[in-house]
């Protein structure tokens, strides 16, 4: 082949794609920047402004929502090959392959590492959701169905494909996927205390970090239930069920109950974590311990259960166990 003919080759083309339901309901903008990996957001928007970017032979905005049928004609654009920004740290992201717990052609449960985000942002190159793009590069789409906290380990779900995302968020809003959370906190948790509801604010600190304070009148309503699974000397072990999903629901309400959750940097009691943390613990002891929800396809409900990290079960077989 001669270098004329290599080049010709090389041309990008015309591309038509026939939107199905999987992808019906979405925003065209939305959709591009997915399926145009490379392709920078800004010039996306230009494609669409100049009609570069048709949807059924006719222009369209940025905001159009695709329904099923819809044919894009795309015309040739030269698309770069983009980094993930995970080079640095492609151990991290091996090591997510060892914490998949569950994974179909649907969705993915994985036993997220404490102090990793679940996305880049806030001075983060990249957080778990770019990492495991990185691990499935051909997966068409991959999205946080929920979120947990940084310093929170534990099952976190995500999305492979649109259906699975809306189906999962539905049952989110109507309650019916069950978080089990485990965390050691500080005293004695007294079994009679099964239930706190007070309500959440959020407060946004001059220097940028944001809080959560008990705010009954003007705060969010939240409730969070709890149950003992083990006393030991100074601590508690308790299992903790959010019946709402607020900003760091579970450990404020257990501040304000004067049990902190143990290596609490907000909401932490200082003498007890110098206790735990002469033991070895070196971070939040809150953990996603099981997800229990409907598949979306089969309908028949799942529960992914986590194991606790060895640093979690080393520290609880140095504390001294306590009868009820």
């Amino acid at each position: 082949m001669t270098k004329k003919n290599e080049i010709e080759c090389e041309k990008p083309q015309v591309r038509f794609i026939t939107i199905d339901d999987e992808d019906a309901g979405q925003r065209i903008d939305n959709f591009l920047l997915k399926t145009l990996k490379g392709v920078p957001k800004s010039r996306i928007y230009r494609l669409l402004r100049k009609g570069e970017i048709r949807v059924n032979k006719k222009r369209t905005k940025p905001d159009y929502k695709m329904i099923a049928e819809d044919i894009l004609r795309i015309a040739p654009i030269r698309v770069a090959e983009r980094s993930e920004g995970v080079s640095p740290q492609l151990n991290v992201v091996a090591n997510l392959e060892k914490q998949i717990l569950f994974e179909d052609e649907r969705l993915i449960v994985i036993n997220k590492p404490s102090g990793m985000a679940v996305h880049g942002g806030s001075g983060l190159s990249f957080g778990l959701i770019e990492a495991m793009r990185a691990l499935r590069p051909d997966a068409r789409m991959l999205e946080l169905v929920h979120r947990l906290d940084r310093d929170t380990s534990g099952c976190l779900v995500i999305a492979k494909k649109r259906s699975a995302l809306r189906n999962l968020h539905e049952q989110l809003r109507n309650k019916t996927v069950q978080k089990f959370y485990h965390a050691l906190v500080k005293g004695r948790w007294s079994p009679k205390l099964t239930r706190v509801t007070e309500g959440l604010k959020k407060n946004d600190l001059k220097s940028g970090e944001r809080v959560v304070v008990v705010d009954n009148i003007n705060g969010k309503e939240a409730e969070t239930r709890f149950k003992v699974l083990q006393h030991y000397t100074d601590a508690t072990l308790v299992r903790a069920f959010p019946v709402t999903g607020r900003t760091h629901q579970i450990r404020v309400h257990c501040q304000t109950k004067g049990h902190s959750i143990a290596c609490d940097a907000k909401y932490g009691n200082d003498e007890f974590d110098k206790k735990v943390k002469k033991l070895g613990l070196k971070r939040l002891f809150l953990h996603a311990a099981s997800i229990e929800f409907t598949h979306p396809l089969t309908e028949q409900r799942l529960k992914i259960e986590a194991p606790l990290e060895p640093s979690l079960e080393k520290l609880l077989k140095k504390l001294h166990k306590e009868n009820p």
